[in-house]
């Protein structure tokens, strides 16, 4: 990778995390808003990349996309009734559809609203359940660090494959030096970040949630993989410049945000 490419992918990447980190420090709104969003643009590119995006399914497009946002409010209970609704209508629109794919059709529909939409709600009721948004912050600092600590590791020393059939670049060198460099990290939250991340300080719950996170975080991204795969895609999309699309992005996040909320759910009862 040439020197601009780098620094592209660099600032992409700072932007993305500032934005990601401002919405979070803003309040519980704002972490909802930024989950509809990153939902929305997430089924414009899951959508285009399983089935072509023409004027006839734009209807389809608009109902799924309104899926996911109530998924997203759905911490207000109101919108979760409303995506009731939309899963009708997704079901009724379907019988005025004249293609004889009903089922591929709305199995698109069901798995891309499923795929996106529920853990982003989780990602959201995490910021709202425990205490407060930067609940959620931990979550991503320890993706990133995980993302980070494996691809250091695995670029450097990385020689046996973790999935070679789905991920060939990925090793368990690399899962496992990302998995180290999370604990270590989690420690360090432990200590001195706890109060801020509305978390007691307790090392065992830490290094919990650092195995949910790096462990979940990478059946998501391997996740990701395998549809693209089976796509025959590189990314699935091209919205942030050296990075891919969203849902490239987001990928880690759609198994271990609802992983997150069991563990903590789980944690806060026993």
């Amino acid at each position: 990778m040439d020197l601009k490419k780098l620094s592209l992918r660099t600032l992409s990447g700072v932007i993305y995390c500032g934005i990601i980190i401002g919405c979070i420090l803003f309040g519980h709104e704002a972490v909802a808003i930024m989950a509809s969003v990153f939902a929305t643009l997430s089924v414009i590119e899951f959508s285009r990349i399983s089935s072509d995006i023409t004027p006839r399914r734009i209807p389809t497009l608009l109902l799924d996309i309104a899926g996911v946002i109530c998924l997203c409010f759905g911490v207000y209970i109101f919108p979760l009734l409303l995506w009731i609704a939309v899963i009708v209508a997704r079901m009724i629109e379907e019988l005025y559809i004249n293609d004889n794919r009903p089922i591929e059709n709305l199995a698109h529909s069901f798995m891309g609203q499923i795929y996106i939409g529920v853990p982003l709600a989780c990602a959201v009721a995490i910021s709202y359940l425990f205490s407060r948004p930067e609940a959620l912050l931990s979550v991503f600092f320890l993706l990133w660090i995980n993302d980070t600590g494996a691809f250091l590791v695995g670029s450097s020393i990385g020689k046996h494959r973790l999935f070679e059939r789905i991920s060939p670049k990925k090793s368990w060198e690399g899962f496992l030096g990302g998995f180290i460099i999370s604990l270590c990290a989690a420690a360090i939250f432990s200590y001195f970040c706890s109060g801020f991340f509305g978390f007691e300080k307790n090392l065992p719950f830490w290094l919990g949630l650092a195995g949910v996170v790096t462990i979940f975080g990478t059946w998501g991204d391997l996740v990701e993989s395998l549809i693209k795969r089976s796509l025959h895609i590189k990314d699935s999309g091209n919205i942030i410049p050296g990075h891919g699309g969203i849902l490239d992005r987001i990928d880690s996040l759609l198994l271990a945000a609802p992983a997150v909320l069991i563990y903590l759910i789980l944690w806060s009862v026993y």
